[in-house]
């Protein structure tokens, strides 16, 4: 997969659809309303081989992960979608890691929760049979990871590692506080000459495009998708599932509510994903297990 192709993905997810061709177009015209039949997915979920997963704020909240989007996301006296920015942590990088140090120890405090816990046992149990299953997640705060998950694509970074501004370079770091100067005022420490920030996609820039060529192959090979506790209003993960479903893949969304996305999939169920996720991804009576 080139970097063209994955660069050609955000193009889209900005500019909108690419045009479908005449037999997509057909075959979506043909698709009837999203179907809410666990039965039928059961049978669709038993035949997939490669399996994709994707995960937004939604599965997180039920671990009680707190979301500053939108209206009313203060921390502190500052709008948090304000913080998270390049502007913002040149202007004052003591600020911005005061605010995610705190959303770090947040953290830290929270577990994975039922669905967390059915998507990394279902790649552990499917594995064993040669099938694959990848998350594909919105989310930053490891919980995938935490519950066992290990074909895990962050697409917009992680709380627990850093990043150099210098070098580049990206370490794991759990430490708490981050730097002996947060426990009082910010961080400031220093790696290559160079000051750490956090490894996340912040507002106004651009992701990874090596994670993007990753996300894009596992979607050219993917037979079954799963849209799990996400909007689908932020791009260009919004665009993953729809562009799956547009070249006849079965997608099945599994959230609280519609969304703008849920008419081009093939099943909705509705509800906390720790309760529909589970029943959904449990071993089929046609799997065999050695």
């Amino acid at each position: 997969m080139s970097l063209f192709s994955a660069r050609r993905l955000v193009s889209q997810a900005y500019c909108g659809f690419k045009a479908a061709s005449s037999k997509k177009q057909k075959f979506l015209l043909e698709m009837a309303r999203p179907s809410s039949n666990m039965a039928d997915f059961r049978e669709v979920f038993a035949k997939a081989k490669h399996i994709a997963i994707i995960t937004g704020a939604g599965v997180s909240a039920e671990s009680g992960v707190p979301t500053f989007r939108g209206a009313g996301g203060f921390w502190r006296k500052w709008q948090a979608q304000d913080l998270a920015t390049p502007g913002a942590f040149a202007r004052n990088p003591s600020r911005v890691w005061e605010f995610y140090h705190y959303r770090r120890e947040v953290m830290l405090s929270k577990h994975p929760n039922p669905a967390h816990i059915a998507i990394a046992e279902c790649e552990k149990r499917l594995s064993k049979q040669g099938r694959s299953v990848v998350v594909i997640t919105q989310n930053i705060d490891e919980l995938h990871r935490k519950a066992g998950t290990k074909h895990l694509l962050e697409i917009h970074g992680s709380l627990f590692k850093t990043r150099c501004t210098n070098c580049g370079n990206v370490a794991a770091n759990f430490k708490s506080p981050i730097c002996p100067a947060l426990a009082g005022k910010g961080c400031e420490e220093e790696g290559c000459n160079g000051l750490l920030r956090p490894h996340v996609v912040w507002f106004g820039e651009a992701l990874d495009p090596d994670i993007l060529t990753a996300v894009e192959k596992e979607l050219d090979i993917c037979d079954l998708c799963l849209v799990v506790g996400t909007s689908s209003v932020v791009y260009p993960a919004a665009m993953f599932a729809p562009q799956v479903s547009a070249r006849g893949v079965p997608v099945a969304e599994f959230n609280m509510e519609a969304t703008p996305a849920t008419d081009r999939f093939r099943f909705h169920f509705p509800g906390p994903c720790g309760t529909t996720l589970p029943p959904a991804l449990a071993r089929h009576e046609t799997e065999i297990i050695s």
